[in-house]
């Protein structure tokens, strides 16, 4: 464990760049007394490279949280891109706004507030313009559904990115009745199924523990 955190630390010092607009994030959040809830600044990185990669112009976020993952995204779109972020928690909504808007992007980011289910439901019924890249991290046991509604929200080529499936090591076990880990397991499998994507699962060591996530791409 101590060598997977400081390899972490070695490779953010020594390849990732932080500016102003993610500092005072990360920063907020120990003000507010949050969670260490949010992605590595390696995997944020990670993020950021996927969607420059795609040429995403259109992001969804499943979980804002205070914003740090967001501004990642938002750091990798055009000037007239979008990231759409919802957020269940009002005071994780409002600390978001004020961290995208010190880092400039307010104009680029628009967090909805709500229950990610109905948001995502408004958004399929609304003909919602389809997405690029569909990034979920929010609540486990929704996983399979979140993972229904983004399809709908997709279009040939839309990569879809499943944060924190492998539960520190627990993601195999079959008799885990952790609601979590039901949730995950729901989800790989139900990506097992799917013939409308191709996807696979990398597990992941560092600051963070031990986990993974689910990466696919709709057909």
């Amino acid at each position: 464990m101590e060598k997977w955190i400081n390899n972490d630390h070695y490779i953010a010092d020594t390849l990732i760049k932080e500016d102003d607009g993610l500092t005072n994030a990360l920063e907020s959040r120990k003000e507010h007394n949050l969670f260490e809830m949010e992605v590595s600044s390696a995997q944020g990185k990670f993020l950021y490279l996927l969607a420059k990669i795609r040429n995403a112009k259109r992001i969804l976020e499943i979980g804002t949280f205070f914003g740090y993952s967001t501004i990642w995204l938002a750091k990798a779109i055009s000037d007239d891109g979008t990231v759409v972020s919802i957020e269940i928690d009002r005071t994780y909504a409002d600390i978001a706004k004020k961290n995208i808007a010190h880092a400039g992007f307010s104009n680029n980011v628009n967090i909805k507030h709500g229950v990610a289910l109905d948001v995502l439901n408004e958004m399929v019924a609304s003909k919602e313009a389809p997405f690029d890249m569909i990034f979920i991290d929010a609540d486990k046991p929704n996983y399979p559904k979140y993972m229904e509604l983004s399809l709908q929200l997709s279009r040939p080529g839309t990569v879809i990115y499943g944060d924190n499936v492998v539960r520190g090591g627990r993601l195999y076990n079959e008799n885990n009745a952790d609601e979590k880990v039901v949730g995950v397991r729901k989800f790989v499998e139900d990506l097992g199924q799917l013939t409308s994507v191709e996807s696979t699962a990398l597990q992941t060591v560092g600051i963070k523990g031990y986990d993974g996530f689910t990466l696919s791409v709709v057909k």
